[in-house]
């Protein structure tokens, strides 16, 4: 792992700088360029507008480790509100959740009742969830989670990290259930002997479970989504499905919100299933400094608006 990746990762976990870094007016305008807004009516505005470029959109209120029942509380009533404002704007937009936002961390119990109200109210919708994957020390409650709801629900999909060693054997455990899985590099600092340090590494996991995956789609009808912005990984993919034979419509490819939107349109006009991952809330900060850190080339991005 390189050393700006390290730091920024190091930042993103620190509470001192959560709480200060973000009053900076340089950082909140630099922020915009991956986020369209902090609230719902943002994203959805956002997400009518990539609609018309045939790419649809996954929401989620960032948010992370909440520590009462009345924050978990709090954040199903928001999701339960905004699944029907989705429906009156005829979006195609799937909701993503962390499992930590529900309670995980102190009742898994409540956790899963709050998850379990959202999917109810989204299958009643006929729209999906997402269940977002978080750092390794969450991922086997995740897994029992996802699981769990999945047996009731078709609807409901799981995020599953490329980095992590035990990925693989993961996936195939979750094969029986016919999983709607979105792939991700992951975003968290993870010591070496649970994730995978070098980025040559993480690609070939990344590429070697996609082809898994894709080879599952019509053997247990895995749904796919895969989650990356790098180019040389997207043309191997679409190389290995076309030589499985499979549709650009048997498979999905999610970017996030303001990360080459050239590619994400071009893709769409190719024929391909693009979704568009669009973030929203206040807070951001975390996740940002995150999303700088799978790029920290995008750092000049930030210095640059410090000048502005």
């Amino acid at each position: 792992m390189s050393f700006a990746r390290s730091a920024l990762l190091w930042v993103s976990e620190n509470r001192q700088l959560r709480q200060t870094l973000p009053r900076y007016k340089f950082i909140r305008r630099a922020v915009s360029r991956f986020m369209p807004g902090e609230e719902l009516v943002d994203a959805m505005f956002a997400a009518q507008q990539l609609q018309a470029g045939n790419i649809n959109t996954i929401v989620t209120r960032l948010g992370e480790n909440v520590s009462t029942a009345a924050e978990t509380q709090e954040v199903t009533e928001h999701y339960l509100n905004a699944l029907p404002q989705i429906q009156q704007k005829n979006l195609d937009a799937y909701i993503s959740v962390k499992p930590t936002q529900l309670g995980l961390d102190f009742n898994e119990k409540l956790c899963l009742q709050n998850l379990t109200a959202i999917v109810e109210r989204a299958q009643a919708l006929k729209n999906w969830i997402w269940i977002d994957m978080e750092q390794s020390g969450y991922v086997d409650r995740t897994l029992a989670l996802y699981k769990n709801i999945r047996r009731q629900y078709p609807h409901v999909g799981l995020c599953v990290q490329a980095y992590l060693y035990r990925t693989p054997k993961d996936l195939e455990a979750l094969l029986p259930y016919s999983p709607a899985i979105r792939l991700v590099k992951g975003a968290y600092m993870e010591p070496p002997n649970v994730a995978y340090p070098k980025k040559a590494d993480v690609n070939a996991s990344f590429l070697a479970l996609a082809k898994m995956l894709l080879a599952n789609i019509k053997k247990n009808d895995v749904t796919l989504g895969v989650a990356t912005h790098d180019k040389i990984l997207i043309k191997q993919i679409q190389q290995a499905a076309a030589e499985m034979g499979l549709a650009k419509t048997a498979y999905e490819f999610q970017l996030l919100y303001g990360i080459q939107s050239d590619e994400q349109l071009r893709l769409a006009k190719e024929g391909y299933r693009m979704r568009t991952l669009i973030s929203y809330g206040s807070f951001w900060f975390p996740w940002y400094v995150r999303r700088l850190a799978e790029r920290p080339a995008n750092v000049w991005f930030v210095v640059k608006n410090m000048f502005q």
